[in-house]
This record gives structure tokens, C-alpha cells and sequence, in this order.
């Protein structure tokens, strides 16, 4: 029984320090914005899988198209019907900010208009993996748009 009840004490202290520690995650992504546009195009995914792009040069595994050009004007409305804020805009630039509702991890969402489509990059600020849920969250805009 003693043994018993040290191991249910255990996994709970250590269910409790986990998530602590994701709570504070959520906080430290809520301190960071989008890194915007490098030499006019998007910001290259990081090694971390939590990204995906349609800017050239993105590895196959965080690839995803381009969204057609008639999504531009549609973008602030299909983003806020998402659960999205947009938090920046330009003449040929937008980003938006997703916060989970668990523990509040903020990925961002940018665009940027090119003659060939809108490019798009979502990737989550803190963490490794997402789930999938940046290259889910393209999917649903890109089914908004179309």
C-alpha cells in the first residue's frame, strides 16, 4: 500500500510540474510577435518541425502551396472567423497571431502577396513539435478562401 501510494504521489507531482512547465511556455510564446518579411520574402521555417511555408527553398516535409491570389482581401475575415488577430498589416504583407486554448501557445500566420499567389508561413513560437497543427491551420484557411 505505502508503495502504492508513493508512486500515485509521484506521478502526480510529476503531472503537475509538466504542466507548470507548459503554462509557462504559453506565457514566454505570448512576449514574441511574427518575424516578418527577410529580404522580402517570408521567414524561413527553423529546423523545429512546428512550421510550415510555401516560400521557395522550404524543405519538402514543411511545404505547402501557395494560396491563389484572389485569397488577399478575403484574409482578415476568413483569419477572424479561424479564432485568429490580425497583428500586422503592409501593402503586400499581413500576419496574424493563433493562441491555443489550453495553455495559450501563440503561433503566427504571415502572408505576403506576390505576383504568382500568397505565400504563407505558419509556425508556432515556442516548443518543437505542434501536432500538425500549423499545416492543419493553412489547410482550413486555404478551405476558406476557395
Amino acid at each position: 500500500m505505502a508503495v502504492l501510494q508513493k508512486a500515485l504521489f509521484t506521478i502526480g507531482g510529476l503531472a503537475v510540474l509538466g504542466g507548470g512547465g507548459f503554462f509557462a511556455l504559453g506565457l514566454l510564446s505570448q512576449g514574441g510577435s511574427a518575424p516578418g518579411l527577410v529580404d522580402g520574402r517570408l521567414a524561413p521555417c527553423p529546423e523545429t518541425p512546428n512550421c510550415v511555408s510555401s516560400e521557395d527553398g522550404t524543405e519538402e516535409a514543411k511545404s505547402v502551396a501557395t494560396l491563389p491570389l484572389g485569397a488577399w482581401d478575403q484574409l482578415p475575415d476568413v483569419i477572424a472567423s479561424l479564432g485568429g488577430t490580425v497583428t500586422g498589416t503592409g501593402e503586400d504583407y499581413l500576419a496574424a497571431e493563433f493562441k491555443s486554448s489550453i495553455f495559450g501557445f501563440v503561433d503566427d500566420v504571415e502572408f505576403r502577396r506576390s505576383v504568382d499567389g500568397v505565400h504563407v508561413r505558419s509556425a508556432s513560437r515556442v516548443g518543437y513539435s505542434d501536432g500538425g497543427v500549423n499545416a492543419q491551420r493553412v489547410a482550413s484557411i486555404r478551405a476558406a478562401v476557395n
